[in-house]
């Protein structure tokens, strides 16, 4: 009340009242009032939304498509005439700015390679950013780096070869966080959570603990965060590559059981752009393109077995695809059959594609069955392959520094030492 000298716009009833003319970032009211001003002015040019994607808009005789983010357009066209339509009827309520080279979209740049047909992601300065913020909980180097080099997201638990039962984890009983840290716990968690679904996905799963247990925060919480911050300074500057293909829809699925804590499993999900699918039984894999969307997420309901744990992967990744077809039909690239799920677990497999009889499966979640229905409607083709070339399983669990290390030019665009070119996933 004092900085702002509010005390003379106090009405008799105790209130402060605000009119606002124009978008307040951060408000999730000003960003209703501005996409119903905006809908009713694109309509009237002929750019209307495609019905199932929200924030999807195609013209209705052009070659416009875009996709609408706050203030940010990045516009699909053939010719630049009608490029220039969209600009021109904008230009008519809006203050406008251009970007004709496309080097930045929502904060990420893109680096076009149109004679090899490729583009590069990164978000420059990011994670240095957020390591300044953070600055109090890391002891760094002059060259802002940890002073012990840190190669994964999260502290690894090695497991125990040969046991005959699987144990759920032990609760954290260490001391809890005070208010105050929990608040800097759920920053840390906010802030990097961003960079890892645009760019470093190697990040998710750390993420996705530390997410989970924000509310409820403990020294051992905290120090994991930390773990992460490490990990971020360490490799500082994540790049991921897409590569031109036909736009058909793929998909790895996993799962860990009994990875998380509560007896709870984790799934994870790899999808990516290729060929059309090839369902013989010697067809070549496709080649590992960068992702378009990664599933990295606790399973709600606490399963019963691995070959649950993986049913429920397959549900969940399933669901993903059904949005990820319908986005990419609307976009102009009808999928041209059923899209591929690949799974390491013969049970899972059975199950999707109605080849195990129900004995023991009775008592899994009922909802895990919706992708047999689906199966069944030739929207998935489930399908079997060895564990070893699923690339969903990173996104299960918490890896060894080791594996990190030896996997990474596989879902990040990797320099090479001593080159400027990288190794790309394969």
């Amino acid at each position: 009340m004092d900085l702002y000298d509010l005390y003379d716009k106090e009405e008799p009833d105790g209130y402060v009242y605000f009119a606002i003319y124009r978008g307040m970032y951060g408000l999730p009211q000003a960003s209703r009032v501005a996409y119903d001003a905006l809908v009713p002015h694109l309509r009237q040019a002929g750019y209307n939304e495609t019905g199932i994607t929200p924030g999807l808009f195609k013209h209705e005789s052009n070659s416009i498509i875009f996709c609408l983010t706050v203030d940010d357009f990045g516009i699909q066209y053939v010719g630049k005439e009608d490029a220039l339509h969209l600009r021109d009827h904008l230009a008519k309520e809006y203050v406008l700015t251009e970007d004709w080279e496309g080097k930045n979209y929502c904060g990420i740049d893109l680096e076009w390679d149109y004679v090899n047909r490729h583009v590069t992601l990164s978000i420059d300065g990011y994670v240095l950013r957020g390591l300044q913020r953070f600055a109090q909980l890391l002891d760094l180097n002059t060259k802002g780096k940890p002073k012990r080099l840190q190669h994964a997201p999260s502290k690894h638990t090695a497991p125990k070869y040969g046991a005959k039962v699987q144990y759920a984890k032990e609760p954290d009983t260490s001391e809890p966080l005070s208010k105050e840290r929990i608040k800097l716990l759920m920053e840390i968690t906010g802030v990097f959570l961003f960079y890892a679904r645009a760019i470093d996905n190697t990040m998710l799963v750390s993420l996705g603990t530390l997410g989970s247990a924000q509310s409820k925060g403990t020294d051992n919480t905290m120090q994991a965060a930390v773990h992460l911050l490490n990990y971020a300074a360490t490799h500082p500057d994540a790049k991921i590559r897409y590569h031109a293909s036909e736009m058909q829809l793929h998909n790895h699925s996993d799962a860990s059981y009994l990875s998380e804590s509560e007896a709870r499993s984790r799934a994870g999900g790899y999808f990516f752009l290729d060929g059309k699918d090839d369902p013989s039984p010697h067809a070549l894999p496709p080649k590992l393109n960068g992702p378009i969307d990664i599933v990295s997420q606790i399973i709600g309901p606490v399963c019963a077995s691995a070959a649950e744990s993986e049913a429920g992967a397959l549900f969940i990744n399933g669901q993903n695809a059904a949005v990820l077809r319908n986005t990419l039909t609307e976009m102009g690239w009808p999928q041209l059959g059923p899209t591929p799920m690949q799974t390491d677990n013969s049970t899972a497999e059975g199950i999707a594609n109605d080849t195990v009889k129900p004995k023991r499966t009775k008592a899994m979640d009922m909802r895990f069955f919706w992708v047999r229905d689906r199966v069944k409607q030739g929207q998935f083709r489930v399908h079997w392959k060895p564990g070893k070339t699923n690339h969903a399983d990173y996104y299960t669990k918490h890896h060894p520094p080791s594996h990190h290390i030896k996997v990474r030019p596989t879902y990040l665009h990797v320099a090479k030492k001593g080159t400027d070119q990288a190794t790309d996933s394969t």
